[in-house]
């Protein structure tokens, strides 16, 4: 079945009048495309949230708008994170029969063996770009890290691409790779000072010397 969230056009495009939509549930958003005009929008918060965790952000679905439907994709959100809601959108106009750019979610799979020795797991990559047909784009790529070992590294050409689309990274990118466990730092030698020479201590010869002592 195909998801289909509904939006209309906003024609007040004023700060303030932004500010009343979000506060009566609707999130601002626009449209565009290489062969959509741009135009400005609001979606139900509700909806969206629902189109966007079903769809994911490489899902494409129909944007209702007034009447028309589009084929779209999420391309962008603002984020805001003390309120922890989103509070715009950019949908993407895609033409279904044109190859596009987007980037995917790295999804890493399995506990590798370095780590169980007790390395340390580093993602330097969390997306990567992929081109393909919208229909075609992947929600996730995968990476499964269970034969990894310590000093081990996946780069991006050690990834196969799908039937359907090819990556557009650096094939020398890492991706992952296992650090070597963190060394315990090495207890600091502590200097024992040798005990100091008492002033007026004994000579071998047994009696103090003193000084300034008057022959009777």
């Amino acid at each position: 079945m195909v998801t289909v969230l509904k939006a209309a056009v906003r024609e007040d495009l004023r700060g303030s009048r932004l500010s009343k939509i979000r506060q009566q549930g609707h999130i601002p958003a626009v449209v565009y495309g290489k062969k959509f005009e741009s135009r400005p929008v609001a979606v139900e918060e509700v909806d969206f949230i629902k189109t966007m965790r079903s769809e994911g952000k490489t899902g494409v679905f129909k944007l209702d708008i007034d009447g028309t439907q589009t084929d779209v994709m999420i391309y962008d959100m603002q984020f805001d994170t003390l309120k922890n809601k989103v509070v715009h959108v950019d949908f993407y106009a895609a033409d279904m029969k044109v190859e596009m750019d987007a980037d995917v979610p790295v999804s890493v799979v399995g506990e590798s063996i370095g780590v169980k020795e007790g390395g340390v797991l580093q993602q330097a990559v969390y997306e990567l770009s992929v081109r393909a047909l919208p229909q075609q784009l992947p929600d996730s790529i995968e990476v499964n890290v269970e034969n990894l070992d310590v000093n081990d590294a996946l780069l991006v050409k050690d990834l196969t691409a799908g039937e359907n689309y090819e990556f557009n990274n650096d094939p020398e990118e890492v991706v992952v790779s296992i650090t070597p466990p963190d060394e315990e730092p090495e207890e600091p030698e502590v200097e024992v000072d040798e005990e100091p020479e008492l002033v007026g201590s004994e000579e071998e010869d047994g009696e103090p010397e003193v000084s300034g002592e008057k022959d009777n």
